[in-house]
């Protein structure tokens, strides 16, 4: 077998044989197949796509290329969720302890964040002391103890995935729907879960700016999925505005625990609401949505969901008197409010720009090295929709610089005020099987 032909091959539309991708993801992860045919073959894939069966032989070679997790030690069914990202999206944190709460076991492994804020793993480490690595003992045991673990992955995952990543991110082939599915699915697959809810995002702050792109998307990777015998749901929701009203590491979790102790922030308590149910079901805890949906949100109003946040953090090291007082967890020196130009109403954000905002303050990464702030954030004061007098505040931001320049004017750019009311975004748009 020669790797020219099989670029040829894919270059001329044909469909690859499981042996053919195989020999290339297996080749290319050795270092045998050089970057410039690597190149071609993604360029060729990038143009002619992949049919459903390629993409799932793509997706196992990648995850066969390195270790998986056996989560066989945990008692039930596992299910596991994936957000593609956005900007205050902290639904993580409130739906493992929903889950939980039900008593079905969340075996959470999360990255860190190179972006606007932090990953999950930079947010949940705003509480002191709280232990994101341990051993594979231990994540085990805590799950089967408190049906709850968050760590910090370990092992050699996917590193096809990872190598062949670098190579599409300098060679303009970022954007091909199969490229990227089984980027997403091979990690997910490898972490063990028996069952996948992917929290696909659409709009001004997500990967995918249109519905339409982020229903391909969602397809393509429920077709990996269901190919590969993981049960896999996903829920289109809106990124055109941030989610919730808390941006930044200390801000997110903050509003998290107050989502359990049953404040509504309406667009991030039913979109967790709703991930969480779709995952018992997957579990096969209840037999029908509704039935799971009124349970978990049960468990809000009756503390056990904010009970279970606090098992976590207990189990993990971490400082849980920091989560009963919000106050005491990490708040950069200066407030500094961004206030409106004119009278109005809010018609739209750039949910991608208010994330930068919050870079510039600190609460992410530009490059892999740099520190986190775990007390700079972003607290949102009108959302689409939201009438506004000129001089009122639109965001508060919480900063170590008394005039944090950059993030003021970036704020200023995300906002646009109208004359004219209009309605708040659709929040969930689609769920596909």
């Amino acid at each position: 077998m020669r790797m020219y032909d099989i670029i040829v091959k894919k270059r001329d539309g044909g469909e690859l044989t499981k042996e053919e991708i195989e020999f290339f993801v297996e080749g290319y992860t050795k270092g045998e197949i050089p970057d410039y045919q690597a190149s071609a073959f993604t360029m060729a894939i990038y143009f002619q796509g992949m049919t459903a069966e390629e993409t799932a032989t793509l997706t196992q070679a990648m995850v066969d290329s390195g270790e998986t997790i056996d989560l066989s030690a945990i008692e039930g069914k596992k299910v596991d969720k994936h957000s593609t990202g956005g900007v205050g999206d902290k639904v993580t944190f409130i739906v493992g302890p929903l889950v939980a709460s039900v008593g079905i076991p969340v075996a959470k492994m999360s990255g860190r964040g190179l972006g606007h804020t932090g990953g999950t793993l930079d947010k949940l480490e705003s509480i002191k002391g709280l232990e994101i690595e341990m051993t594979k003992e231990k994540f085990i045991e805590n799950v089967n103890t408190h049906k709850l673990a968050v760590a910090g992955q370990t092992g050699n995952l996917a590193p096809a995935d990872k190598k062949l990543y670098a190579l599409r991110d300098v060679t303009g082939t970022v954007n091909s729907l199969p490229l990227i599915a089984g980027s997403i699915m091979s990690k997910k697959i490898a972490s063990g879960a028996d069952s996948i809810v992917l929290d696909v995002k659409t709009g001004s702050g997500a990967f995918m700016k249109t519905l339409e792109d982020s229903e391909a998307l969602a397809r393509e990777m429920v077709n990996i999925g269901n190919n590969l015998g993981r049960n896999t749901v996903a829920v289109i929701s809106d990124m055109n505005q941030p989610l919730g009203y808390e941006v930044g590491n200390a801000n997110e979790i903050k509003e998290a625990a107050e989502i359990l102790q049953g404040k509504n922030v309406e667009d991030l308590r039913l979109l967790s609401l709703e991930i969480a149910s779709h995952m018992a079901v997957l579990a096969e805890k209840f037999s029908t949505y509704e039935e799971a949906y009124e349970a978990i949100e049960a468990n809000i109003e009756n503390g056990k969901a904010f009970q279970s946040l606090r098992t976590l953090i207990e189990a993990q090291g971490g400082d849980v008197s920091m989560i009963d007082d919000l106050d005491r967890l990490p708040k950069a020196a200066h407030e500094i409010e961004v206030t409106a130009d004119q009278d109005g109403f809010v018609s739209a954000i750039d949910a991608e720009s208010i994330g930068i905002a919050a870079m510039y303050l600190g609460a992410g990464r530009a490059t892999k090295d740099d520190e986190i702030n775990h007390g700079v954030g972003i607290s949102l004061k009108k959302k689409i929709g939201d009438p506004v007098k000129a001089g009122e505040a639109l965001v508060v931001l919480t900063s170590d610089d008394e005039q944090p320049t950059d993030s003021i004017q970036k704020v200023k750019e995300a906002y646009t005020i109208s004359g004219e009311k209009v309605e708040k975004p659709t929040l969930i748009h689609n769920i596909i099987k």
